[in-house]
């Protein structure tokens, strides 16, 4: 396995080239893969799921490197001792653990994770059918393949948020601040988003069928490559909105009020607008 870790790192760093520290910082980031993994295994995770947590905790090489001071360890100076790749990356990892991967590879089934601060939390491979988030902090929270059929969002903070191909059935985030979130490939069936806020939401390559929109603000949100069967957007106010490759003939729009971009927008795409105002 550490050849294997070695090789995705390898991968990483590659555009980076041969900077002046490369030895000291893959090193150490190699250690820190190591110990991550020795952790899922003990958890009870197979090997390849146990390789598959490492790496995705692993975090963005372009923020590592930010990090990175321009010289080799080896010629640091005494002086230079609180800034060295040791300390800043053992600190990087460090809270890494305590936020991001935190809770990658878990089993929460109902668990109650209400009024928590679990913003940038990393939930992906989870299973948390029936967790309960109300009225938690989870902005810019990573939720990717996670099973969250049931859950409760209610009133949870959800800026900047991501959902990537997980299960989101019949998920509820009601009143919830989904402003820059972004739901991609995943599956939305009688989901709820009474009174949600989405601005700036994009919704891609997700099914959308029944999911209802009725009354809301929506304002600058993309709706791209989804199915709006059924979607209804009854008496929605819509602006700035995009439906790029999304079957808007298929969603209802009675009684909504637009712009004329989003307008031309949906006419473009065969949708009944018989029954909308446009200013």
């Amino acid at each position: 396995m550490e050849q294997k870790l070695q090789e995705f790192l390898t991968t990483a760093f590659a555009p980076y080239g041969d900077f002046p520290a490369r030895a000291e910082v893959t090193k150490e980031l190699l250690t820190n893969l190591q110990e991550k993994y020795t952790d899922l295994k003990a958890q009870g995770l197979s090997d390849e799921e146990a390789y598959r947590g490492t790496i995705n905790s692993f975090g963005d090489v372009e923020e590592i490197m930010e990090q990175v001071p321009h010289y080799s360890a080896q010629a640091a100076s005494p002086e230079d001792d609180e800034t060295s790749i040791h300390k800043i990356l053992r600190k990087a990892f460090k809270e890494a653990r305590h936020s991001h991967s935190k809770f990658a590879y878990t089993e929460l089934p109902k668990a109650d994770l209400s009024h928590s601060n679990l913003a940038g939390a990393d939930f992906s491979f989870s299973q948390l059918t029936e967790a309960n988030f109300d009225g938690s902090d989870l902005s810019q929270a990573k939720f990717r393949a996670a099973a969250l059929q049931d859950a409760s969002f209610v009133e949870a903070n959800l800026t900047a948020a991501s959902f990537t191909g997980s299960d989101l059935q019949k998920v509820r985030f009601n009143h919830a601040n989904l402003t820059g979130a972004k739901l991609k490939a995943s599956a939305l069936k009688e989901a709820m988003f009474t009174d949600a806020t989405l601005t700036g939401a994009t919704f891609s390559g997700s099914d959308l069928g029944g999911i209802s929109f009725e009354g809301q603000t929506l304002e600058g949100v993309t709706f791209e490559g989804s199915s709006l069967k059924g979607a209804s957007f009854k008496d929605a106010t819509l602006r700035d909105v995009s439906f790029h490759h999304s079957e808007v003939k298929h969603g209802i729009f009675d009684g909504a009020t637009m712009d004329k971009v989003t307008y031309a927008l949906l006419k473009a795409g065969k949708a009944n607008l018989e029954k909308v105002v446009v200013r």
